[in-house]
């Protein structure tokens, strides 16, 4: 590793590999390096066979013996438990790990010679002093689990390897303390465990920062690495301020219009369109196309203007977003040919537009087409591009009243992505679709077990505090109500409720919709005075801050007197202003309150 570097790897990226370099035998202060030192063999020589005039007279074997071939010692015996010892070991046989991989003899061998190394090294390391070929080693050895898909053997492995060095020491401890960590944190991103991996960046970074400073370029591309990771889990003001961070990093140390300022501008601008900011988004991704034109980077002007399309669309700009469409179409046709994964992703964002619009025949055409490339990917083509494609297509037919159509879409795209590592996030989000599909079909079973396998996902993703998490909550509690399992839709109800007021604020619609949930379920259990409680909270809100004018308003004022007239009770009610009698917000009719499940607005 040339530096305090971590580069990204694409989605698409093939399987882990190893790679096998010959390096000539380190200094001390180059151990950390991943070049593994040419060592002689440790094992023993065979000994000449003695001579008649240089030996003592042996005796005549006895036939037993003489029937016996001489057994020749195996590599096991050779590299015994006790052998580890032997302080040249650790070196030769880490050698033999990666000469294995390099040979093409598979991992399996490879991972008993860095298991022996890593053993070898613990065993001869001084004690009280960091062992930084020990930390190699468990490196190594990590990535071969990772490359035989054993994610969960890597990790405590890369734990123990990041204890091992001693960052104030100097560069090279900071090298291995920095690789561990970005290296663990890959591991925690291929388990689905986004906020551990996110932890690992953060330290990683720290670590970085403080050997090299912070305005290095090494620093610029972990803090874009770093804040792609923050995108992925929705924390979109951290991904902003390393964005912007690695932008000002790059401007000092590149040309003005590079490759890598166009980078940044485009995940600035991803980050602004998530938040909302569509012309702020705009404003960064005409840049960021300028400086590819200037490089001469067609392809990525085209990516770039699918983009732009996405947020004129956004912006209800529709002739400007078909401009910007057709002129991505014209070049991925070009370029890549009419069957490329890319032209497809194109025709189901002119789809979703011409969807928008009304023109609901040219929108399913775009569809149809879609689904012909997916349906013969040419070589190349990723499971994840494929899945993605069709998870858009079913929000299309999901909207047009269509859902066991949009159903066995998105089980195709579940079934893609089954065995792929790292995608456990995107199953629950598609999982969680399902249920809604299973909801709406009234399959309330079938139903609930989706958003329960969603709900484990998100769990074990570390997702269990965001407000994605609350809303898939609440929608599994109402399958649960359908099946008259009250008790564990009021437990659910609650969770929802904990996650979204500390999300999303008590004022928030999803919010609200969760205490009303809870107030009918506390009422079907007889707990009354805990329904009354909720709903005088909610009616509360809408009247100091949300205004009365929701739709929904009258329908719980009107639950609430039933509640009181059976406790025997009747509300205090305070004098309100007439500002607040207005809900300027609101833009649901009693149409829409009624469809509950399909504006709750699923995000993958």
């Amino acid at each position: 590793m040339p530096g305090l570097v971590s580069i990204k790897t694409p989605p698409d990226a093939p399987p882990l590999r190893i790679s096998v370099s010959e390096a000539p035998t380190p200094t001390h202060a180059q151990r950390s390096e991943p070049g593994i030192p040419k060592t002689p063999s440790p094992l023993p020589k065979r000994m000449p066979s003695p001579s008649a005039s240089g030996s003592a007279p042996r005796s005549k074997p006895s036939p037993d013996r003489r029937s016996k071939k001489p057994q020749p010692e195996s590599p096991n015996q050779i590299l015994s438990e006790t052998s580890l010892d032997n302080p040249d070991l650790g070196p030769f046989l880490l050698k033999l790990a990666r000469d294995t991989i390099a040979s093409g003899e598979g991992p399996i061998k490879a991972l008993d010679f860095a298991v022996r190394a890593s053993k070898s090294f613990e065993r001869c390391a001084v004690d009280g002093e960091p062992s930084l070929d020990l930390a190699m080693s468990l490196h190594v050895l990590a990535a071969i689990y990772c490359s035989l898909g054993r994610f969960e053997e890597a990790v405590p492995v890369l734990e123990r390897a990041i204890q091992v060095p001693d960052v104030p020491r100097g560069a090279d401890h900071a090298l291995a303390a920095f690789s561990g960590h970005m290296q663990l944190g890959d591991t925690y991103s291929m388990l689905g465990q986004v906020d551990r991996s996110i932890l690992c960046y953060e330290e990683g970074l720290k670590i970085q920062i403080e050997a090299l400073g912070d305005t290095d370029p090494r620093v610029g591309e972990t803090s874009r690495y770093l804040a792609e990771a923050h995108v992925q889990a929705m924390q979109f003001d951290r991904a902003e301020e390393l964005c912007m961070k690695t932008l000002e990093i790059h401007r000092v140390h590149s040309e003005p219009a590079s490759l890598e300022e166009a980078a940044d501008r485009r995940l600035i601008a991803l980050v602004c369109e998530a938040k909302g900011d569509y012309e702020s988004a705009l404003e960064h991704l005409v840049l960021a196309s300028m400086a590819m034109i200037a490089n001469g980077q067609d392809t990525e002007v085209a990516a770039i203007d699918v983009s732009i399309g996405n947020n004129y669309m956004s912006l209800c700009r529709f002739d400007e977003a078909i401009f910007s469409y057709q002129k991505a179409l014209t070049v991925f046709k070009s370029s890549k040919g009419d069957s490329h994964p890319s032209v497809a992703s194109v025709f189901v964002r002119l789809a979703d537009l011409y969807h928008r619009t009304g023109k609901l025949r040219e929108s399913k055409s775009y569809c149809e087409n879609a689904l012909r490339i997916y349906s013969k990917p040419v070589p190349g083509t990723t499971a994840e591009e494929i899945a993605g494609g069709l998870t858009e297509i079913s929000a299309i037919y999901e909207s047009v009243d269509e859902p066991e159509e949009a159903l066995k879409l998105l089980q195709k795209a579940m079934k893609l992505l089954e065995d792929k590592p790292g995608q456990q996030s995107t199953i629950a989000g598609i999982e969680a679709r399902m249920g809604v599909m299973f909801y709406m079909l009234g399959r309330y079973e079938e139903a609930r077990s989706s958003f329960e396998s969603a709900v484990v996902k998100l769990r074990a993703s570390g997702e269990r505090k965001s407000a994605f998490f609350g809303v898939v909550l609440n929608q599994m509690g109402l399958a649960c109500v359908q099946l008259f399992k009250i008790d564990e839709a009021a437990e659910l109800f609650e969770e929802a409720r904990g996650i979204l007021e500390q999300e999303c604020g008590p004022c928030h619609q999803d919010t609200i919709g969760v205490y009303s949930n809870l107030a009918a379920t506390y009422d079907a259990m007889g707990r009354v005075q805990d329904a009354i409680e909720i709903l005088e909270y909610v009616l509360k809100l809408r009247e100091e801050k949300l205004g009365i004018a929701n739709p929904d308003f009258e329908d719980e004022k009107r639950r609430l007197q039933e509640l009181l007239k059976e406790a025997g009770k009747t509300r205090d009610r305070k004098a309100k202003s007439l500002e607040n009698l207005i809900d300027p917000s609101s833009k649901k009719t009693k149409k829409d309150a009624a469809k509950r499940w399909p504006g709750l607005g699923f995000r993958i």
